[in-house]
């Protein structure tokens, strides 16, 4: 008799087990309604071409050591180290207290816990006239990867003034 009634409550409870247990929705499941409007594609996101921040410049213990790029790191070159900006990108920095501007190459990266947006070479920043100072307020231009024509002729422009002076 007990087998008998294990049966009947088997058959009784079996069906209401599995067809009242509620699954959730996949995506096959869900309509999907048509429309004439195509999907907007995601915008690819880059590099932020203008930023604003603080400034600040390379401490002379660091002059001789290997940049984040293997380069030996001098402070007479126009480079510059942002946590911001892809490897060898190429930047022109404006001080936004006089409004001077110079075109360096990122090679380098700043510790991590660095509030600052831009950490300069001695000839970068004294180009920009914040030397005295230590830090100052910047804006940053991202011109690319490639190197621009304005640091090409300030390049030679520099060099034909140093064989006029010899």
């Amino acid at each position: 008799m007990s087998k008998k009634i294990r049966t009947v409550a088997l058959t009784l409870l079996l069906p209401v087990a599995v067809l009242g247990r509620e699954e959730k929705p996949t995506r096959d499941s869900i309509p999907q309604h048509k429309t004439h409007h195509k999907p907007t594609p995601a915008k690819k996101t880059g590099p932020v071409k203008v930023q604003y921040g603080t400034a600040s410049y390379y401490a002379d213990k660091f002059e001789g050591r290997k940049t984040y790029t293997d380069e030996i790191f001098t402070q007479a070159k126009l480079t510059g180290a942002s946590n911001t900006l892809p490897m060898h990108t190429w930047i022109r920095v404006t001080n936004l207290r006089n409004h001077k501007t110079v075109i360096v190459q990122i090679n380098d990266k700043m510790h991590p816990r660095n509030k600052r947006l831009i950490d300069l070479s001695k000839a970068a920043a004294g180009r920009l006239g914040y030397m005295g100072h230590g830090l100052t307020k910047v804006k940053i231009d991202v011109l690319g990867k490639k190197k621009p024509e304005e640091a090409i002729a300030e390049e030679e422009l520099s060099k034909g003034q140093l064989t006029k002076d010899q």
